[in-house]
Protein backbone atom coordinates (compact mmCIF):
# COMPACT_ATOMS: atom_id res chain seq x y z
CA UNK A 1 0.00 0.00 0.00
CA UNK A 2 1.96 2.98 -1.29
CA UNK A 3 -0.27 5.32 0.69
CA UNK A 4 1.60 4.47 3.87
CA UNK A 5 4.51 6.89 3.50
CA UNK A 6 2.34 9.89 2.65
CA UNK A 7 -0.04 8.97 5.44
CA UNK A 8 2.74 9.24 7.99
CA UNK A 9 3.79 12.70 6.81
CA UNK A 10 0.18 13.88 6.57
CA UNK A 11 -0.37 12.70 10.11
CA UNK A 12 2.48 14.82 11.41
CA UNK A 13 1.11 17.83 9.54
CA UNK A 14 -2.40 17.36 10.92
CA UNK A 15 -1.27 17.24 14.52
CA UNK A 16 0.31 20.66 14.06
CA UNK A 17 -2.81 22.31 12.66
CA UNK A 18 -4.84 24.46 15.05
CA UNK A 19 -8.40 23.29 15.55
CA UNK A 20 -11.04 25.61 14.12
CA UNK A 21 -13.83 26.60 16.51
CA UNK A 22 -17.36 26.98 15.14
CA UNK A 23 -18.41 28.97 18.18
CA UNK A 24 -15.67 31.34 19.26
CA UNK A 25 -15.02 31.82 22.93
CA UNK A 26 -15.62 35.46 23.75
CA UNK A 27 -14.21 35.63 27.23
CA UNK A 28 -10.97 33.99 28.36
CA UNK A 29 -11.81 32.98 31.90
CA UNK A 30 -10.63 30.07 33.92
CA UNK A 31 -12.27 28.50 36.92
CA UNK A 32 -10.64 26.38 39.55
CA UNK A 33 -10.76 22.75 38.56
CA UNK A 34 -12.61 20.59 41.05
CA UNK A 35 -12.24 16.82 41.40
CA UNK A 36 -9.74 16.00 38.68
CA UNK A 37 -10.21 12.62 37.04
CA UNK A 38 -6.55 11.84 37.65
CA UNK A 39 -4.10 11.97 40.52
CA UNK A 40 -1.74 13.41 37.90
CA UNK A 41 -3.92 16.53 37.60
CA UNK A 42 -2.27 19.30 35.62
CA UNK A 43 -1.94 22.96 36.48
CA UNK A 44 -2.27 26.03 34.27
CA UNK A 45 1.54 26.09 34.06
CA UNK A 46 1.85 22.41 33.17
CA UNK A 47 -1.20 21.06 31.35
CA UNK A 48 -1.66 17.49 30.30
CA UNK A 49 -1.16 18.58 26.71
CA UNK A 50 2.22 20.05 27.64
CA UNK A 51 3.11 16.85 29.46
CA UNK A 52 2.09 14.82 26.40
CA UNK A 53 4.31 16.96 24.21
CA UNK A 54 7.12 16.35 26.68
CA UNK A 55 6.57 12.59 26.45
CA UNK A 56 6.85 12.86 22.67
CA UNK A 57 10.26 14.50 22.90
CA UNK A 58 11.70 11.46 24.62
CA UNK A 59 14.21 9.79 22.30
CA UNK A 60 12.51 6.47 23.01
CA UNK A 61 9.15 7.79 21.77
CA UNK A 62 8.57 6.97 18.09
CA UNK A 63 5.72 8.30 15.95
CA UNK A 64 7.20 8.62 12.46
CA UNK A 65 8.01 4.99 11.82
CA UNK A 66 11.26 3.38 10.72
CA UNK A 67 12.33 4.17 7.17
CA UNK A 68 14.77 1.31 6.77
CA UNK A 69 11.97 -1.28 6.88
CA UNK A 70 9.18 0.75 5.25
CA UNK A 71 9.43 -0.64 1.73
CA UNK A 72 9.14 -4.22 2.96
CA UNK A 73 6.18 -3.34 5.17
CA UNK A 74 4.38 -1.70 2.25
CA UNK A 75 4.80 -4.87 0.20
CA UNK A 76 3.53 -7.01 3.08
CA UNK A 77 0.45 -4.84 3.56
CA UNK A 78 -0.30 -4.93 -0.17
CA UNK A 79 -0.15 -8.73 -0.14
CA UNK A 80 -2.28 -9.13 2.99
CA UNK A 81 -4.92 -6.43 2.65
CA UNK A 82 -5.48 -5.44 -0.99
CA UNK A 83 -8.17 -7.01 -3.19
CA UNK A 84 -8.32 -7.58 -6.94
CA UNK A 85 -12.13 -7.70 -6.84
CA UNK A 86 -12.36 -4.35 -5.05
CA UNK A 87 -9.89 -2.80 -7.49
CA UNK A 88 -12.01 -4.09 -10.38
CA UNK A 89 -15.17 -2.53 -8.92
CA UNK A 90 -13.44 0.81 -8.37
CA UNK A 91 -12.32 0.79 -12.01
CA UNK A 92 -15.85 -0.11 -13.19
CA UNK A 93 -17.91 2.67 -11.53
CA UNK A 94 -18.11 0.65 -8.29
CA UNK A 95 -20.18 -2.15 -9.84
CA UNK A 96 -19.44 -5.85 -10.40
CA UNK A 97 -21.57 -8.64 -11.92
CA UNK A 98 -20.41 -12.20 -11.34
CA UNK A 99 -22.00 -15.64 -10.92
CA UNK A 100 -25.56 -14.29 -10.76
CA UNK A 101 -24.70 -11.56 -8.26
CA UNK A 102 -24.63 -7.82 -8.93
CA UNK A 103 -22.67 -5.80 -6.38
CA UNK A 104 -22.82 -2.04 -5.87
CA UNK A 105 -19.86 -0.85 -3.80
CA UNK A 106 -20.16 2.35 -1.74
CA UNK A 107 -18.04 5.17 -3.19
CA UNK A 108 -16.11 5.58 0.07
CA UNK A 109 -15.34 2.52 2.17
CA UNK A 110 -12.65 0.57 3.98
CA UNK A 111 -9.28 1.57 5.38
CA UNK A 112 -8.88 5.24 6.19
CA UNK A 113 -5.38 6.70 6.08
CA UNK A 114 -5.22 6.89 9.89
CA UNK A 115 -5.85 3.14 10.21
CA UNK A 116 -3.45 2.33 7.38
CA UNK A 117 -0.82 4.50 9.06
CA UNK A 118 -1.39 2.76 12.40
CA UNK A 119 -0.96 -0.72 10.89
CA UNK A 120 2.16 0.39 9.01
CA UNK A 121 3.75 1.81 12.17
CA UNK A 122 2.99 -1.38 14.11
CA UNK A 123 4.41 -3.60 11.36
CA UNK A 124 7.49 -1.37 11.10
CA UNK A 125 8.01 -1.63 14.86
CA UNK A 126 8.01 -5.43 14.65
CA UNK A 127 10.59 -5.33 11.86
CA UNK A 128 12.73 -2.64 13.53
CA UNK A 129 12.87 -4.39 16.92
CA UNK A 130 13.21 -8.07 15.89
CA UNK A 131 14.86 -9.20 19.14
CA UNK A 132 12.69 -7.22 21.58
CA UNK A 133 9.50 -8.21 23.37
CA UNK A 134 6.71 -6.08 21.93
CA UNK A 135 3.44 -5.25 23.69
CA UNK A 136 0.33 -3.33 22.66
CA UNK A 137 -1.99 -1.63 25.17
CA UNK A 138 -5.24 -2.50 23.33
CA UNK A 139 -6.36 -3.93 20.03
CA UNK A 140 -4.54 -1.92 17.37
CA UNK A 141 -7.82 -1.29 15.55
CA UNK A 142 -11.25 -2.90 15.74
CA UNK A 143 -10.65 -5.55 13.11
CA UNK A 144 -10.18 -9.24 13.98
CA UNK A 145 -7.96 -10.13 11.00
CA UNK A 146 -5.49 -7.32 11.65
CA UNK A 147 -5.24 -8.07 15.36
CA UNK A 148 -4.83 -11.80 14.65
CA UNK A 149 -1.94 -11.02 12.31
CA UNK A 150 -0.22 -8.94 14.99
CA UNK A 151 -0.69 -11.77 17.46
CA UNK A 152 0.89 -14.15 14.95
CA UNK A 153 3.81 -11.72 14.72
CA UNK A 154 4.36 -12.30 18.48
CA UNK A 155 2.97 -8.91 19.55
CA UNK A 156 1.63 -9.38 23.08
CA UNK A 157 -1.71 -7.76 23.91
CA UNK A 158 -1.64 -6.42 27.47
CA UNK A 159 -4.36 -8.27 29.37
CA UNK A 160 -7.25 -6.36 30.91
CA UNK A 161 -8.26 -7.02 34.52
CA UNK A 162 -11.81 -7.50 35.74
CA UNK A 163 -11.72 -4.07 37.40
CA UNK A 164 -10.89 -2.40 34.09
CA UNK A 165 -7.18 -2.02 34.79
CA UNK A 166 -4.41 -3.71 32.81
CA UNK A 167 -1.60 -6.09 33.69
CA UNK A 168 1.24 -3.68 33.03
CA UNK A 169 3.51 -5.81 35.20
CA UNK A 170 4.10 -7.92 32.09
CA UNK A 171 6.04 -5.00 30.56
CA UNK A 172 9.72 -5.10 31.49
CA UNK A 173 12.55 -2.61 31.16
CA UNK A 174 13.90 -2.66 27.61
CA UNK A 175 10.61 -3.83 26.02
CA UNK A 176 8.68 -2.07 23.25
CA UNK A 177 5.12 -0.80 23.75
CA UNK A 178 2.78 0.05 20.87
CA UNK A 179 0.02 2.60 21.50
CA UNK A 180 -3.00 1.75 19.29
CA UNK A 181 -4.87 3.89 16.80
CA UNK A 182 -7.39 4.88 19.53
CA UNK A 183 -4.57 6.37 21.60
CA UNK A 184 -3.59 5.65 25.17
CA UNK A 185 -4.60 7.38 28.37
CA UNK A 186 -2.49 10.11 29.93
CA UNK A 187 -1.75 7.80 32.86
CA UNK A 188 -0.50 5.04 30.56
CA UNK A 189 1.72 7.44 28.63
CA UNK A 190 3.09 8.83 31.89
CA UNK A 191 3.81 5.31 33.13
CA UNK A 192 5.79 4.32 30.05
CA UNK A 193 7.64 7.65 30.01
CA UNK A 194 9.06 6.75 33.42
CA UNK A 195 10.18 3.30 32.24
CA UNK A 196 13.11 2.30 30.06
CA UNK A 197 10.88 1.17 27.18
CA UNK A 198 10.55 2.23 23.56
CA UNK A 199 7.07 3.56 22.77
CA UNK A 200 5.69 3.39 19.23
CA UNK A 201 2.75 5.79 19.01
CA UNK A 202 0.26 4.86 16.28
CA UNK A 203 -2.50 7.17 17.58
CA UNK A 204 -4.66 8.52 14.77
CA UNK A 205 -4.02 12.26 14.36
CA UNK A 206 -7.78 12.89 14.37
CA UNK A 207 -7.86 11.49 17.90
CA UNK A 208 -5.00 13.81 18.88
CA UNK A 209 -7.07 16.65 17.44
CA UNK A 210 -9.83 15.84 19.94
CA UNK A 211 -7.27 15.90 22.76
CA UNK A 212 -6.24 19.39 21.64
CA UNK A 213 -9.90 20.39 21.75
CA UNK A 214 -10.45 19.29 25.34
CA UNK A 215 -7.20 21.04 26.27
CA UNK A 216 -8.76 24.24 24.89
CA UNK A 217 -11.83 23.58 27.03
CA UNK A 218 -9.60 23.21 30.06
CA UNK A 219 -7.74 26.46 29.39
CA UNK A 220 -11.05 28.31 29.11
CA UNK A 221 -12.57 26.83 32.25
CA UNK A 222 -15.13 24.69 30.43
CA UNK A 223 -16.56 21.30 31.23
CA UNK A 224 -16.00 18.95 28.29
CA UNK A 225 -19.12 17.23 26.98
CA UNK A 226 -17.92 14.22 25.03
CA UNK A 227 -20.32 12.71 22.50
CA UNK A 228 -19.10 9.15 22.72
CA UNK A 229 -19.30 5.82 24.49
CA UNK A 230 -17.59 6.11 27.87
CA UNK A 231 -16.18 2.56 27.66
CA UNK A 232 -14.74 2.91 24.15
CA UNK A 233 -10.92 2.91 24.08
CA UNK A 234 -10.76 6.25 22.29
CA UNK A 235 -13.09 7.97 24.74
CA UNK A 236 -11.22 6.47 27.70
CA UNK A 237 -8.06 8.06 26.33
CA UNK A 238 -9.76 11.39 25.60
CA UNK A 239 -11.31 11.87 29.04
CA UNK A 240 -7.93 11.19 30.64
CA UNK A 241 -6.81 14.50 29.13
CA UNK A 242 -9.86 16.32 30.54
CA UNK A 243 -10.35 17.86 33.96
CA UNK A 244 -14.16 18.10 34.26
CA UNK A 245 -16.19 16.07 31.77
CA UNK A 246 -19.40 14.17 31.11
CA UNK A 247 -19.93 11.65 28.29
CA UNK A 248 -23.24 11.39 26.43
CA UNK A 249 -23.65 8.49 24.02
CA UNK A 250 -26.71 9.77 22.14
CA UNK A 251 -29.34 12.47 21.86
CA UNK A 252 -31.40 10.95 24.69
CA UNK A 253 -28.56 11.40 27.17
CA UNK A 254 -27.79 14.87 25.80
CA UNK A 255 -31.41 15.85 26.45
CA UNK A 256 -31.09 14.60 30.04
CA UNK A 257 -28.10 16.89 30.58
CA UNK A 258 -29.86 19.83 28.92
CA UNK A 259 -32.93 19.32 31.12
CA UNK A 260 -30.72 19.47 34.21
CA UNK A 261 -29.03 22.65 32.96
CA UNK A 262 -32.37 24.39 32.46
CA UNK A 263 -34.50 22.92 35.23
CA UNK A 264 -32.22 21.31 37.77
CA UNK A 265 -33.42 18.05 39.21
CA UNK A 266 -32.51 15.16 41.45
CA UNK A 267 -28.73 15.49 41.66
CA UNK A 268 -28.24 12.06 43.24
CA UNK A 269 -30.31 10.34 40.55
CA UNK A 270 -28.47 12.26 37.78
CA UNK A 271 -25.06 11.27 39.11
CA UNK A 272 -26.13 7.66 39.57
CA UNK A 273 -27.18 7.44 35.91
CA UNK A 274 -23.92 9.00 34.67
CA UNK A 275 -21.65 7.52 37.36
CA UNK A 276 -19.33 5.84 34.85
CA UNK A 277 -19.45 8.74 32.41
CA UNK A 278 -18.29 11.71 34.52
CA UNK A 279 -15.05 12.95 36.04
CA UNK A 280 -14.28 12.33 39.68
CA UNK A 281 -16.06 14.82 41.92
CA UNK A 282 -18.38 15.94 39.13
CA UNK A 283 -21.01 18.43 40.32
CA UNK A 284 -23.80 19.13 37.81
CA UNK A 285 -24.91 22.16 39.81
CA UNK A 286 -21.62 24.00 39.23
CA UNK A 287 -19.98 22.34 36.24
CA UNK A 288 -22.62 22.73 33.53
CA UNK A 289 -22.75 26.52 33.25
CA UNK A 290 -19.84 26.61 30.80
CA UNK A 291 -19.41 23.67 28.44
CA UNK A 292 -17.50 22.69 25.33
CA UNK A 293 -18.43 19.89 22.95
CA UNK A 294 -16.04 17.32 21.51
CA UNK A 295 -16.67 13.80 20.32
CA UNK A 296 -15.39 10.33 19.75
CA UNK A 297 -14.21 10.60 16.15
CA UNK A 298 -16.28 7.66 14.92
CA UNK A 299 -19.70 8.83 16.08
CA UNK A 300 -22.58 9.56 13.72
CA UNK A 301 -21.85 13.10 12.53
CA UNK A 302 -25.47 14.18 12.08
CA UNK A 303 -26.18 13.27 15.70
CA UNK A 304 -23.09 15.15 16.92
CA UNK A 305 -24.22 18.24 15.05
CA UNK A 306 -27.74 17.94 16.46
CA UNK A 307 -26.35 17.58 19.99
CA UNK A 308 -24.18 20.65 19.42
CA UNK A 309 -27.18 22.69 18.29
CA UNK A 310 -29.12 21.49 21.32
CA UNK A 311 -26.46 22.69 23.76
CA UNK A 312 -25.99 26.00 21.93
CA UNK A 313 -29.73 26.72 22.05
CA UNK A 314 -29.81 25.68 25.71
CA UNK A 315 -27.07 28.12 26.69
CA UNK A 316 -28.75 30.83 24.65
CA UNK A 317 -32.01 30.18 26.46
CA UNK A 318 -30.39 30.20 29.89
CA UNK A 319 -27.90 33.03 29.49
CA UNK A 320 -29.14 34.98 26.47
CA UNK A 321 -27.75 35.31 22.93
CA UNK A 322 -25.13 37.89 23.92
CA UNK A 323 -23.53 35.58 26.49
CA UNK A 324 -23.78 32.29 24.60
CA UNK A 325 -20.16 32.56 23.40
CA UNK A 326 -19.00 32.67 27.00
CA UNK A 327 -20.90 29.53 27.95
CA UNK A 328 -20.57 27.27 24.92
CA UNK A 329 -17.74 26.25 22.57
CA UNK A 330 -17.91 23.74 19.73
CA UNK A 331 -15.23 22.19 17.53
CA UNK A 332 -15.47 19.92 14.50
CA UNK A 333 -13.69 16.75 15.59
CA UNK A 334 -15.54 14.15 13.49
CA UNK A 335 -13.05 12.28 11.33
CA UNK A 336 -13.38 13.10 7.62
CA UNK A 337 -13.17 9.41 6.71
CA UNK A 338 -16.04 8.60 9.08
CA UNK A 339 -18.24 11.22 7.45
CA UNK A 340 -17.31 10.19 3.89
CA UNK A 341 -18.22 6.55 4.58
CA UNK A 342 -21.52 7.55 6.18
CA UNK A 343 -22.39 9.75 3.19
CA UNK A 344 -21.54 6.92 0.76
CA UNK A 345 -23.85 4.47 2.54
CA UNK A 346 -26.57 7.13 2.63
CA UNK A 347 -26.21 7.39 -1.16
CA UNK A 348 -26.77 3.63 -1.52
CA UNK A 349 -29.87 3.91 0.66
CA UNK A 350 -31.28 6.80 -1.36
CA UNK A 351 -30.69 4.86 -4.60
CA UNK A 352 -32.03 1.56 -3.27
CA UNK A 353 -35.10 1.44 -5.52
CA UNK A 354 -33.26 2.61 -8.63
CA UNK A 355 -30.52 0.03 -8.09
CA UNK A 356 -32.96 -2.70 -7.03
CA UNK A 357 -30.98 -3.60 -3.90
CA UNK A 358 -32.07 -6.70 -1.99
CA UNK A 359 -29.89 -5.76 0.99
CA UNK A 360 -26.79 -3.86 2.08
CA UNK A 361 -23.85 -5.74 3.61
CA UNK A 362 -21.65 -3.86 6.11
CA UNK A 363 -18.29 -5.47 6.84
CA UNK A 364 -16.13 -4.67 9.86
CA UNK A 365 -15.34 -5.57 13.44
CA UNK A 366 -18.36 -6.06 15.69
CA UNK A 367 -16.75 -3.77 18.28
CA UNK A 368 -15.99 -1.12 15.64
CA UNK A 369 -17.97 2.02 16.42
CA UNK A 370 -17.61 3.55 12.96
CA UNK A 371 -18.82 0.30 11.33
CA UNK A 372 -21.80 0.06 13.67
CA UNK A 373 -22.86 3.57 12.66
CA UNK A 374 -22.73 2.56 8.99
CA UNK A 375 -25.33 -0.12 9.77
CA UNK A 376 -27.61 2.42 11.48
CA UNK A 377 -28.10 4.37 8.25
CA UNK A 378 -29.85 1.66 6.18
CA UNK A 379 -31.54 0.28 9.31
CA UNK A 380 -33.19 3.62 10.09
CA UNK A 381 -34.32 3.86 6.46
CA UNK A 382 -35.95 0.42 6.62
CA UNK A 383 -33.46 -1.18 4.24
CA UNK A 384 -32.58 -4.83 4.91
CA UNK A 385 -28.97 -4.78 6.08
CA UNK A 386 -26.40 -6.90 7.89
CA UNK A 387 -23.19 -6.15 9.80
CA UNK A 388 -20.71 -9.04 9.69
CA UNK A 389 -17.15 -9.15 11.03
CA UNK A 390 -15.78 -12.03 8.93
CA UNK A 391 -16.57 -13.84 5.69
CA UNK A 392 -17.35 -16.96 7.76
CA UNK A 393 -20.53 -15.24 8.96
CA UNK A 394 -22.07 -16.14 5.59
CA UNK A 395 -23.03 -19.79 5.85
CA UNK A 396 -23.14 -22.40 3.08
CA UNK A 397 -26.70 -23.14 4.26
CA UNK A 398 -27.80 -19.60 3.24
CA UNK A 399 -27.76 -18.21 6.75
CA UNK A 400 -25.98 -15.12 8.00
CA UNK A 401 -24.65 -14.42 11.49
CA UNK A 402 -24.61 -10.68 12.09
CA UNK A 403 -24.64 -7.93 14.68
CA UNK A 404 -27.88 -5.96 14.99
CA UNK A 405 -28.06 -2.23 15.77
CA UNK A 406 -28.87 -3.24 19.36
CA UNK A 407 -25.61 -5.17 19.64
CA UNK A 408 -27.07 -8.67 19.53
CA UNK A 409 -25.36 -11.39 17.50
CA UNK A 410 -28.06 -13.33 15.65
CA UNK A 411 -28.27 -15.94 12.89
CA UNK A 412 -31.08 -15.85 10.35
CA UNK A 413 -31.92 -16.74 6.73
CA UNK A 414 -29.81 -14.68 4.36
CA UNK A 415 -30.79 -14.40 0.67
CA UNK A 416 -34.58 -14.57 0.47
CA UNK A 417 -34.77 -15.69 -3.17
CA UNK A 418 -31.76 -17.50 -4.58
CA UNK A 419 -33.57 -18.25 -7.84
CA UNK A 420 -33.23 -14.68 -9.09
CA UNK A 421 -30.17 -12.48 -9.51
CA UNK A 422 -28.88 -11.18 -6.18
CA UNK A 423 -28.51 -7.39 -6.20
CA UNK A 424 -26.68 -6.03 -3.19
CA UNK A 425 -24.87 -3.01 -1.81
CA UNK A 426 -21.68 -3.39 0.18
CA UNK A 427 -19.50 -1.17 2.33
CA UNK A 428 -16.86 -1.62 4.99
CA UNK A 429 -15.70 0.23 8.07
CA UNK A 430 -12.60 2.41 8.26
CA UNK A 431 -10.69 -0.40 9.96
CA UNK A 432 -11.64 -3.09 7.43
CA UNK A 433 -9.14 -4.24 4.77
CA UNK A 434 -10.31 -4.70 1.17
CA UNK A 435 -9.32 -8.37 1.43
CA UNK A 436 -12.13 -8.89 3.97
CA UNK A 437 -14.62 -7.47 1.46
CA UNK A 438 -13.33 -9.84 -1.23
CA UNK A 439 -13.61 -12.88 1.03
CA UNK A 440 -17.17 -11.99 2.03
CA UNK A 441 -18.26 -11.43 -1.56
CA UNK A 442 -16.54 -14.69 -2.53
CA UNK A 443 -18.79 -16.59 -0.13
CA UNK A 444 -21.88 -14.95 -1.65
CA UNK A 445 -20.73 -15.75 -5.19
CA UNK A 446 -20.20 -19.37 -4.15
CA UNK A 447 -23.59 -19.55 -2.40
CA UNK A 448 -25.36 -18.43 -5.57
CA UNK A 449 -23.21 -20.58 -7.86
CA UNK A 450 -23.85 -23.75 -5.86
CA UNK A 451 -27.60 -23.06 -5.79
CA UNK A 452 -27.77 -22.49 -9.55
CA UNK A 453 -25.73 -25.61 -10.25
CA UNK A 454 -28.07 -27.70 -8.08
CA UNK A 455 -31.08 -26.38 -10.03
CA UNK A 456 -29.58 -27.58 -13.30
CA UNK A 457 -28.99 -31.14 -12.11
Amino acid sequence: MKFTRSAIFAAVALTNVNVHAFVVQQQQTQRAFVGSSSSLSSTAENTKKQERLRFMKNEQFHRRGFKEVRSGVENTMDAEYKSDIVDTMKANEYVLQRDGVKVHLAKDFGFCWGVERSIALAYEAVEHFPDRKIHITNELIHNPEVNDKLSNMKVQFIEKKEDGGKRFETVDEGDVVILPAFGASFEEMDRFDKMNVDVVDTTCPWVSKVWNTVDTHQKNGLTSIIHGKYGHEETVATVSFCEDYICVKDMKEAEMVVDYILNGGDKEEFLKYFEKAVSKGFDPDTMLDKVGLANQTTMYKKETRAIGQLFQKTMMKKFGPVEVGTHYMEFDTICDATQERQDAVDELVVDKEKLGLDFILVIGGWDSSNTAHLLEIPHKAGVRSFHINRAECIGADNTITHRTVDGEIVTEPFVLDLDKEIVMGVTSGASTPDAAVQESLGNIFMLKKVHDAAKEE
